[in-house]
């Protein structure tokens, strides 16, 4: 490898490693709120998911094949 490539390499991984930080004590209620869940709603999550399943005419990726006309 050429220098020119390690020292890229490198300062790519120095930028990437200088966005880990530690979450402060005063900090961990931000992100225990419940706008910051990935799904703040389980229920409308699992029914969207059964409405994107059964209007799809193939198997997606949630294990079930959909008839395309939502009768299942």
């Amino acid at each position: 490898m050429s220098i020119i490539r390690v020292l890229g390499l490198l300062s790519l991984c120095a930028c990437l490693l200088s966005s880990c930080t530690e979450v402060r004590a005063w900090e961990r209620g931000y992100l225990a709120r419940d706008e910051m869940a990935w799904e703040a709603d389980p229920l409308e999550s699992a029914l969207n998911d059964h409405i994107f399943f059964s209007k799809e005419a193939s198997s997606g990726g949630n294990s079930a094949a959909g008839g395309g006309c939502g009768c299942n």
